[in-house]
């Protein structure tokens, strides 16, 4: 009963201990209160009870009771750190045990050979046990057994071993009620989805196990273990560090087994390691070695060496024995049969090269390649790096640039298996270093062309298809719809100076439970279409010309694309551009304010410095048609039109080159629809929007009750022009919930994404609506990028606060361009001209951008 009900089995055990019961009966409830406290509470108290039911047992002259209680006992006492002595109870229950209660020890055993990492001796222990469950009829032992074999079976990379295994102790458990035992069942099956690469079914399926537990009322350690696995393999890095400290501290709470601490300090240093943090890393890591060397668990200690090591390095440190170690770990790892042993020949031969001793690093990088031709996305990723890196040390162009193909290829194939655009933005950080090698490598061959393909192959590559839509998911829509109530509800009260916390924990709950069922979305695009060709590029340029800025080793190169060639020129330091920026940003704030009219010249002197910067003397070679701008993510809120050379043009911005290629060659809907949306609460009250719709004879108008999210997402799809008056918000913490305030509640980016086609070209004439999270390896998620894959090629939108009122004559400036058959960046361009000279108006024309190419 403790793993079918446990609650009810520690109250039954209680009231039989109350009974006077006899030794044999006191010895099982004694039994189950000390499996109860060890799996579910405090290690302690479970000793001390295990430690009672075996005393009973031998009172009660029962040697398959003693058996039965040694084994159980053993399992505390391995989780307790204290190998030898549960090593030794089970030699002693495996004595005493016969038949059926023997193979049940052995069983209990092959699971702390697990915990152990001694994989072998618990392959061979089930092979023993199985058998003897089987002929006795014991369904539930028997699916444990099949269960634990899988799990064993995963740990070693026999991927379809253990899918069959799991299937057949699924099948055993549907016949019985053993509902914590289900529960462990289907969190089993998520790691197994999670090693056959399916990180949507995986996080599906252990996102239902946590439900399963939460209804049985007991603690999660090892779910959060392998959720802090898939998170990691899924970008989330930084939430799979915020989960395992989090289990820390329930399990020191509880006073709860000590090999789980361990593993989630190995976990914890990994994800701090996957999130830049080398001195975190660096500390868990340290703390899990030592606990595992304590609890004799040498499979488990070689892996949290190997990521100590990692953090070292990824703090800077650098030796000869550093070498010497990752290759030892290596071998070590290889002989445990873990597939992480080519990431530790690969770290060895990066140190390598670091040291300059090539032979050496030839051969580590050469064991480590072996693992590019098969296995699981990640595994072949690493395969492929070592491969770039051993051509480069070759000095091998050709071969640096085929194994960085070859390895994006790999993950362009995993990322299309996500449906969620921010895990296919999140999965793209694998591949930076190979992007990085490739740029490099065709910055120092000295062509330009190659250099812009190779920051085309892994920029913006989210925007190349769309999300995966789920329509048919109820729950996905009654939560969103349930956020938006709470939402609006919670930003009422803190507009009225009276917040109220119950309604801000519901909206984060909320948040949670959307992205959650988002985040098991499969992906269902074949793949990412054509590979991008410079010549196309310049075929459809023609007398415009498009300026992509590639960052390489900290500094900023500019790629003048245009009249039939590409050129390059170097520009300044990354870091400083940034700071300028910041600056810029800052100022513009200002200047949305009357009264700030003397910081004026400061900021048009900081656009001064921005265009050296970016430009450098580039800036003397644009010609004097449209401009193109691609930036990177860390650039994405420049506000190009302040640079004195792109003052007076036409100018464009896009995520990449593919990207404006698509929206260049994208046709507008039939029919021609206008839609135009004023939400509530701005200062002006949307006052362009009535004359605009005098304007354009007969559009489409929602404002006041009629501006609901349900209605404008229906009149948004398939529209010609939409123009939303709207207060916007940006969420750094969570891009995907950054949202235009509508009557009923936040629009937000993930109900954007649930439109069959997106207007064809969007104005968002509020603050922020620009503003984007850079995550991966050059990816943006926000308002502006959500609408560029669903069929809108061109936005206007704003990447800083703005005056409400200075906002309506460029709104209807840019509208009266655009009725006379000019772009969005034309009649932008002749907004700004025509604003009065005020710095409040100035500012506003520049922190407005064209994306796109309508």
């Amino acid at each position: 009963m403790v793993f079918a009900a446990p609650g009810e089995a520690l109250a039954r055990a209680r009231e039989v201990l109350d009974g006077r019961p006899s030794p044999l009966h006191a010895c099982v409830a004694h039994q189950v209160i000390g499996i109860w406290q060890r799996d579910f509470g405090d290690l302690r108290l479970a000793l001390h009870h295990l430690r009672r039911a075996r005393d009973l047992a031998a009172r009660a002259d029962s040697a398959d009771r003693e058996a039965d209680v040694l084994a159980t006992l053993g399992v505390a006492l391995v989780h307790a750190g204290r190998t030898r002595q549960g090593l030794a109870a089970f030699e002693r229950g495996v004595a005493r045990g016969t038949g059926h209660t023997r193979a049940r020890v052995l069983y209990r055993r092959a699971y702390v050979w697990w915990v152990l990492g001694r994989h072998r001796e618990a392959l061979e222990d089930v092979r023993r046990a199985v058998p003897v469950l089987r002929q006795a009829g014991d369904v539930i032992w028997t699916a444990r057994a099949l269960t634990l074999r899988a799990t064993v079976h995963l740990a070693l990379g026999a991927v379809e071993r253990a899918d069959a295994d799991f299937t057949a102790a699924e099948a055993l458990w549907d016949t019985t009620g053993q509902e914590h035992d289900k529960a462990d069942a289907v969190e089993s099956r998520g790691l197994a989805a999670f090693r056959a690469g399916d990180i949507p079914a995986a996080l599906r399926l252990l996102d239902e196990a946590a439900e399963r537990y939460a209804k049985l009322g007991t603690p999660t350690i090892m779910l959060s273990i392998r959720r802090c696995e898939v998170l990691m393999a899924a970008g989330l890095a930084a939430e799979a560090l915020a989960e395992a400290d989090a289990a820390l501290a329930v399990l020191d709470g509880i006073g709860g087994q000590p090999t789980r601490k361990a593993e989630l300090l190995l976990a914890a240093a990994r994800a701090a390691g996957s999130a830049g943090d080398a001195h975190t890393a660096i500390a868990r890591a340290d703390a899990a070695v030592r606990l595992f060397a304590g609890q004799r668990r040498a499979w488990w200690e070689t892996h949290a060496r190997m990521v100590l090591l990692e953090a070292r390095v990824a703090a800077g440190r650098r030796s000869g024995r550093m070498v010497a170690d990752a290759a030892a770990l290596a071998e070590r790892l290889a002989r445990f049969g873990s597939p992480a042993a080519p990431e530790a020949s690969l770290l060895a031969g990066r140190i390598a090269l670091w040291l300059g001793w090539t032979a050496d690093a030839e051969r580590h990088l050469r064991t480590a390649a072996r693992s590019r031709r098969a296995g699981t996305p990640p595994a072949r990723l690493t395969g492929w790096a070592a491969q770039a890196l051993r051509a480069q040390a070759a000095g091998s162009t050709r071969g640096v640039l085929e194994a960085c193909r070859r390895g994006l290829d790999v993950l362009d194939e995993h990322r299309m298996t996500l449906g969620a655009s921010e895990l296919r933005a999140r999965a793209t950080a694998q591949g930076a270093e190979l992007a990085a090698l490739a740029q490099q490598v065709s910055l120092r061959s000295g062509g330009a062309r190659r250099l812009l393909v190779w920051s085309e192959r892994w920029r913006a590559t989210v925007l190349s298809a769309p999300p995966a839509r789920p329509p048919a998911d109820p729950a996905l829509l009654s939560a969103l719809t349930a956020f938006r109530e709470i939402a609006a509800r919670a930003e009422d009260a803190r507009r009225d100076g009276h917040p109220v916390p119950a309604l801000e924990r519901e909206q984060r709950r909320l948040e949670r439970e959307v992205r959650s069922r988002t985040l098991h979305m499969r992906g269902d695009a074949p793949g990412t279409g054509h590979r991008f060709a410079p010549e196309r590029l310049l075929a459809r340029l023609g007398e415009q010309r498009l300026v992509e800025l590639v960052v390489l080793d900290g500094r900023v190169h500019v790629l003048l694309c245009g009249q039939g060639r590409v050129r390059r020129f170097t520009a300044g330091p990354l870091a400083e551009a940034l700071v300028e920026a910041e600056h810029v940003q800052a100022g513009l704030r200002r200047l949305a304010h009357p009264g700030a009219q003397a910081r004026l010249p400061l900021v048009e002197e900081a656009g001064h410095r921005l265009e050296e910067l970016l430009l450098g003397p580039a800036a003397r070679h644009l010609g004097s048609g449209p401009l193109v701008v691609v930036p990177p993510g860390s650039l994405h809120r420049v506000p190009w039109a302040l640079l004195p050379s792109l003052r007076e043009r036409v100018v464009s911005v896009s995520p990449s080159a593919s990207s404006w290629l698509r929206a260049r060659e994208t046709e507008p809907p039939p029919g021609g629809r206008h839609v135009l949306v004023r939400g509530p609460g701005l200062a002006t009250g949307g006052a362009e929007v009535p004359e605009l719709a005098d304007r354009y004879g007969a559009p489409t108008v929602l404002e006041d009750e009629e501006a609901r999210t349900a209605r404008v997402l229906r009149e948004l799809d398939g529209a010609a022009l939409a123009h939303i008056a709207a207060h916007g918000t940006f969420r750094a913490d969570s891009p995907l919930f950054s949202s235009l305030r509508m009557a009923d509640g936040p629009l937000t980016v993930h109900d954007f994404e649930r439109l069959d086609r997106s207007p064809y070209r969007i104005i968002l004439s509020c603050c922020d609506t620009a503003r984007f999270a850079s995550v991966g390896a050059d990816e943006l998620l926000g308002l502006v990028t959500a609408l560029l894959p669903l069929g809108t090629a061109g936005v206007v939108a704003c990447s800083a606060p703005v005056n409400d009122e200075a906002v309506v004559p460029l709104m209807l400036a840019l509208h009266k361009g655009l009725g006379a058959g000019l772009s969005l960046a034309e009649a932008l361009r002749d907004a700004r001209a025509a604003l009065p000279g005020d710095a409040v108006h100035q500012a506003t024309g520049w922190a407005f951008s064209a994306f796109g190419a309508a």
